[in-house]
């Protein structure tokens, strides 16, 4: 148990980008007051995915799994890089430091984020305003576990495509390398 250790990979960007182009599209069609949820979704869904994953490993179950050697399996934030370029390039990365996590920000945003991000404890801090910000899209029509459902199918998809190409190129790397053995 206690050579096991993993993370619970949480896309991050992708659903400011998805719930942003349906917030614009309420607004655009006349309906005001939403404008403060642009750029918001993404960081209280994973705030409270967080908050979440904090509830759990403080019970007793997991307590009793410690006990046994069990390692917290840590949430990963993933895509961290800013896509709008109206937001803070370091957004993700300031907004969702915490305890037992990892994060796999590009190249360029961990860049960004060592010449002027600011390291401090940030994501259990804004718990109350990720409630605020869900309640808010709810009322603006959107609904959050549509939006992710959707996100996850389309991520599956992806990746299995991604995945296949790959086992199809090996195939055919090991195809021409046989053909290559001398017998």
């Amino acid at each position: 148990l206690s050579k096991v250790a993993s993370v619970a990979s949480f896309f991050v960007s992708r659903v400011d980008s998805a719930v942003d182009t349906l917030l614009e599209a309420t607004i655009q069609n006349g309906e005001s007051g939403f404008e403060h949820l642009l750029g918001k979704s993404a960081i209280a869904n994973a705030t409270l995915a967080y908050r979440d994953f904090r509830q759990t490993v403080s019970e007793r179950r997991f307590e009793s799994l410690q006990e046994n050697g069990a390692q917290v399996q840590r949430p990963l934030w993933a895509s961290t890089g800013t896509k709008n370029p109206s937001y803070s390039d370091v957004l993700y990365m300031e907004s969702l430091i915490g305890p037992d996590t990892v994060n796999t920000a590009p190249p360029a945003t961990m860049a960004n984020f060592l010449d002027h991000g600011e390291v401090k404890p940030t994501i259990t801090g804004y718990i109350e305003e990720a409630e605020r910000v869900m309640a808010d899209l709810k009322s603006s029509g959107v609904s959050i576990t549509e939006v992710t459902e959707k996100l996850l199918s389309d991520g599956v998809k992806s990746f299995t495509n991604s995945f296949n190409a790959l086992i199809v190129n090996v195939e055919e790397k090991k195809t021409h390398l046989l053909s290559k053995v001398v017998r």
